[in-house]
């Protein structure tokens, strides 16, 4: 009796062909249609590789990635090597797809001042009773690509992993930070440990070619800017 062939597996694959390797080791944008499907199913059939299970589905919706959003779970099962776990991996990322699209793009709010930076972090840490120190990462245009919180500390400080602020900025693609912090006590005058802190950023920062801009800290109703007293 012949033994029956297997199915076509993406850890099967030469490396090269590997769409999820492909999608790490260039972008996401390397990748074609059938390479992106053919990760959301992950195996094709006893006859056909992933890829080109997923060619052939395409294929049938006149390779329109508008139209294979409106198949449905059924008309998906039809194709052989699709079940109905695969046909729901495909019809919930076209949803996704369908949903970011009517969403539309978000507008990037850009820092201007110091007043624009309290803006944006006070109601995230004006009335905190414990200290918090955020990271703004920016692109070139100063628009905020993502504020992240580095550390949480108790009401008098927080220790701060320098490395992880700029491994974050590398991961984004930022190419300037602002430091943030709060003083739960509502004092505005700096510490020791924090001009020691900024400077400690700013150097490493340099290194990288990510510069430091400000360091803003914030209590509930004022903010003090390293950058407008000329200490950064």
């Amino acid at each position: 009796m012949k033994e029956p062939k297997a199915t076509f597996s993406i850890k099967d694959w030469n490396e090269d062909d590997r769409p999820r390797e492909k999608l790490m080791a260039q972008s996401k944008a390397a990748l074609t249609d059938a390479e992106l499907v053919a990760i959301l199913i992950g195996s094709g059939n006893r006859e056909e590789s992933a890829v080109a299970l997923s060619q052939r589905i395409l294929a049938s919706a006149n390779n329109n990635l508008d139209t294979l959003g409106k198949f449905s779970i059924k008309e998906l099962m039809k194709f052989k090597g699709i079940g109905e776990a695969k046909a729901i991996s495909i019809v919930a990322a076209m949803e996704l797809g369908r949903r970011r699209k009517e969403s539309g793009a978000v507008q990037l709010k850009k820092i201007t001042s110091s007043q624009s930076v309290f803006q944006v972090m006070q109601p995230v840490l004006g009335d905190l009773p414990h200290e918090e120190f955020w990271v703004i990462y920016l692109n070139n245009s100063n628009k905020i690509l993502r504020k992240m919180q580095l550390s949480k500390g108790g009401i008098t400080g927080t220790l701060v992993d320098v490395r992880l602020a700029f491994k974050n900025a590398l991961e984004i693609g930022a190419v300037a930070i602002i430091l943030a912090h709060n003083h739960p006590s509502g004092t505005l005058k700096p510490s020791v440990a924090d001009k020691n802190l900024t400077e400690k950023i700013k150097t490493a920062g340099l290194s990288l070619d990510v510069k430091v801009l400000d360091h803003v800290i914030i209590t509930e109703q004022a903010y003090f800017s390293f950058a407008d007293e000329g200490l950064i």
